[in-house]
């Protein structure tokens, strides 16, 4: 997939390095399969952009008019490609996330790092940003429990018609889903998976 991708990968190197002026890959520290840490790769589709104070701004006033394309069309994701190839990262999983949930996961949803992560999975196909985070790690850990070969099929066809129709790509008022901070009693109410 990375070789038939290549030429995208490589004219979105070209006009991201000419467009953000410097590298265009964002690399992040991730947790992967058992909590290990590596290094995501992807599209940066932010200007970094600080404020008078040397914060970063907010990232509906970082992200450009091209990285809304690229995200919204999911080729930000190419070079996880990448990290599939190091056997960082599986095609099918749950996604990785920020490093500083790890201590806000309930016993349940850490399991969600029972295998590798994925640069797409039960979660992404089944509402993406759209769904709350809890209803999210329902999904992985449902994942994890059932995965197959014939459920990763269908995930990896799901993801090609949620990209092709822009589905789930972020919540409403936020570049792609707001942080996650814990769990509530509230919201750890039984939801249907199914």
């Amino acid at each position: 997939m990375l070789l038939f991708l290549s030429p995208i990968f490589l004219s979105l190197f070209i006009i991201l390095s000419l467009h953000l002026k410097s590298l265009p890959f964002f690399i992040q520290p991730r947790p992967g399969k058992k909590g290990k840490i590596f290094y995501i790769l992807k599209f940066k589709t932010m200007l970094e952009s600080y404020d008078q104070q040397g914060l970063l701004l907010p990232d509906d006033q970082r992200i450009t008019g091209l990285g809304k394309f690229i995200r919204k069309s999911s080729l930000d994701e190419i070079p996880q490609l990448i990290n599939v190839l190091k056997g960082e990262m599986s095609m099918v999983g749950p996604r990785p996330l920020l490093r500083e949930y790890l201590s806000l996961y309930s016993e349940e949803q850490s399991k969600r790092h029972e295998l590798k992560p994925g640069v797409t999975g039960w979660a992404q196909i089944n509402g993406r940003n759209k769904i709350s985070w809890e209803q999210k790690f329902k999904y992985d850990v449902w994942y994890i429990d059932n995965c197959s070969l014939f459920l990763d099929i269908k995930i990896l066809f799901g993801t090609f018609f949620n990209v092709l129709s822009g589905k789930g790509i972020s919540q409403e008022g936020h570049v792609s889903a707001k942080k996650f901070t814990g769990n509530s009693t509230e919201n750890l109410t039984n939801q249907s998976i199914l």
